[in-house]
């Protein structure tokens, strides 16, 4: 895993300098702290902070082919380069060294741009072609490693995150308000929008293709999900679960591929109990996992987690995030995010990843992605509910079901039977729009719109994150069964561009250790495109085939074990108790009551100082019981935490 950079002139503009391209990439050496390379030759100049996992000696970059006519900048990892390199050394290439970087440059002379559609990996690259004086930008299919560029001066800017681009003077330090109300409804921006003006995002599964010497641009998908493009074959369970178990199983052995240890993170749930399992039962790598750990009973999952290490035996620790621990993180990981954030749960993982760091690890395998391929979230029970309302409106029997979706929460939304009557006939009219799953989550999450000062909700207003989402999903979308456009959406706005973001690559790469995930091997994932739906979710039972798939090697109670999110403490966080042990009612952190100070509201121009301090009030109460109270006021300090650490500073 590594941080990349670089700069394209187009016709006109002055050539990269030295010391731009050794700034940009210094911006981004948490991403790869073993060393870091610069090359330019004409209009081009690539840079690259390098982690290093696969030959370690040798795997320098930017790396060149054979004559030096290709030259390539990469993050990430290609999990198959060991069969690729075979097959290019058959037809004749020839290597210098033994890592994964050179066989795409090869690929690349084979291929042409299409060259991606042979990776299986995750990453992110920037590769110049000096006879065509082009310039390739590749992300890989869903979007587990970051690229951005920008416009500037007459030049392409591109880089692993954004702060790399800002240190560039030409770049735009405001915020977008279009990034803002899609934030702020599914807490992500639909790519190639972010949350900064002038800043895009190559979308996942795409090319972005840059002819230097006309300065044309040519953004082109090269894979999407592939629902709805064949039917699933007329196989027995017993047949399903055999194929997945071989198709994981092999993911993993793929993923294991390092000149490092590779240890694992283990929640307790059934997905990373499965990715451990698999190591343990189908590998020779020793195992060795990380855990994280909660005072508070709603959130912690420590007693699942010790009954899979007792029966795998796995060498293992654990940290305990701690509200005090979270507070204090929260600037450092909004740094790393880049963007609004409406849960703490990010910062916990931070944490943990700078305690596989100081254990002497790099790499860690992951369950994420499990839940949006086999139809894991509780997003999906309800919209199945909703949609069940819709035809039968007067169905009691149905509704009530959902009492039992949210044992985790001490807060259940729905422990009225009237309030859930509500909640499942909302909407009824748009069972085939693509929000329609999402629509419940987003209303909950524009709460915090609410706080922005009125000029800010005008401009968010004007934007609409519903028609933006509908412009995005494929033409035969709505011919699709219902749980695949559930999934297809969750998967391109939740997971993509949060989970694998803000609590994904940077929450790791903050601490230097790169996240990997067999889940989301794209293999595994056209395969569970092919799935019928009721082998992912039969009733409220999620992850049917999965759960058979590895049943016999689980124990039973993890394997039975009913989905319970990751979550952290969020708005409570904030607040302490007296320091003199007293009864009185929490207070605010110092560190967060500065920040929420008024003035300083005021100042940064975003929110409205009363709306803020009679939240923070609330919340002080301990009346935030809600999501919406919580995602409110988590927004709202990562906002303002953006606002002083990006445009305050410029």
């Amino acid at each position: 895993m590594c941080g990349i950079a670089g700069l394209l002139a187009l016709p006109g503009a002055a050539s990269p300098g030295q010391d731009e391209l050794l700034g940009m990439i210094g911006a981004l050496r948490h991403r790869g702290p073993d060393g870091h390379g610069v090359w330019r030759e004409g209009p081009v100049g690539l840079a690259h902070a390098r982690l290093s996992i696969i030959d370690l000696a040798g795997g320098a970059q930017p790396m060149a082919n054979e004559d030096g006519q290709v030259r390539v900048t990469f993050n990430g990892e290609i999990f198959n380069y060991v069969e690729l390199r075979e097959r290019l050394v058959a037809r004749g290439h020839v290597f210098r060294t033994t890592s994964d970087t050179e066989v795409l440059v090869h690929l690349y002379e084979d291929h042409g741009p299409d060259f991606v559609e042979h990776l299986n990996g995750q990453f992110a690259l920037a590769l110049w072609d000096a006879r065509r004086q082009r310039l390739v930008l590749a992300r890989d299919r869903v979007g587990i490693r970051p690229l951005f560029h920008a416009r500037v001066g007459g030049r392409l800017a591109f880089a692993s995150e954004v702060k790399a681009l800002f240190t560039l003077p030409g770049v735009a330090r405001r915020l977008d308000a279009g990034g803002l109300a899609e934030t702020f409804a599914y807490w992500a921006v639909c790519p190639p929008r972010t949350v900064w003006e002038g800043v895009q995002a190559v979308p996942p599964g795409h090319l972005l293709i840059v002819d230097a010497a006309e300065g044309r641009e040519r953004l082109q998908r090269y894979w999407d999900w592939p629902f709805g493009a064949e039917e699933p074959p007329a196989w027995s369970d017993e047949r399903w679960a055999d194929e997945l178990r071989e198709r994981l199983v092999e993911a993993v052995r793929l993923q294991l591929r390092a000149d490092v240890p590779v240890g694992a993170y283990l929640s307790g749930g059934l997905d990373s109990s499965i990715i451990t399992t698999v190591v343990r039962r189908h590998t020779d790598t020793p195992l060795r996992t990380f855990s994280l750990t909660f005072a508070d009973a709603e959130f912690d999952e420590s007693a699942a987690q010790q009954e899979l290490v007792r029966h795998l035996g796995t060498r293992h620790s654990s940290i305990e995030a701690r509200g005090d621990m979270i507070a204090a993180a929260f600037p450092r990981m909004v740094r790393h995010a880049e963007a609004p954030v409406l849960r703490t749960a990010p910062v916990p993982m931070m944490l943990l990843a700078d305690s596989v760091r100081a254990s002497g690890y790099k790499v860690v395998l992951t369950g994420e992605g499990a839940d949006e391929a086999f139809g894991g979230y509780d997003i999906f029970k309800e919209a199945a509910v909703r949609r069940f309302v819709a035809r039968h409106p007067g169905s009691r029997w149905r509704p009530a079901l959902l009492s039992r979706l949210y044992p985790y929460l001490a807060h259940s939304p729905m422990a009225g039977r009237a309030m859930t009557q509500a909640y499942f006939g909302a909407g009824r009219e748009q069972g085939t729009a693509p929000h329609y799953a999402h629509m419940m989550r987003a209303a909950t999450t524009r709460r915090a719109l609410g706080f922005f000062q009125p000029d800010w909700q005008a401009r968010i207003a004007a934007h609409s994150p519903e028609g933006v989402l509908a412009d995005a999903v494929p033409q035969d979308f709505a011919r699709w069964p219902a749980l695949a456009r559930d999934q297809y959406v969750e998967a391109n706005t939740l997971m993509s561009g949060y989970l694998l973001s803000s609590q994904g690559d940077r929450a790791a790469m903050a601490a230097s250790v790169e996240a990997r995930y067999p889940f989301l091997d794209h293999r595994l994932l056209e395969f569970s495109c092919r799935m019928p739906a009721r082998l992912k979710l039969c009733g409220l039972h999620e992850k049917v085939l999965l759960r058979r798939a590895f049943e016999a090697q689980l124990p039973a109670s993890i394997a039975a074990r009913t989905k319970q999110p990751y979550r952290a403490p969020d708005s409570a966080s904030f607040f302490e108790s007296a320091a003199d042990g007293s009864a009185d009612q929490p207070r605010l952190r110092e560190e967060t009551a500065e920040l929420l100070d008024a003035v300083n509201v005021r100042d940064a121009g975003l929110f409205e100082p009363a709306a803020v301090a009679k939240l923070v009030e609330k919340c002080r109460r301990g009346r935030a019981i809600g999501f919406g109270d919580n995602m409110a006021f988590v927004g709202i300090v990562s906002c303002m935490w953006l606002h002083r650490q990006f445009i305050r500073v410029a």
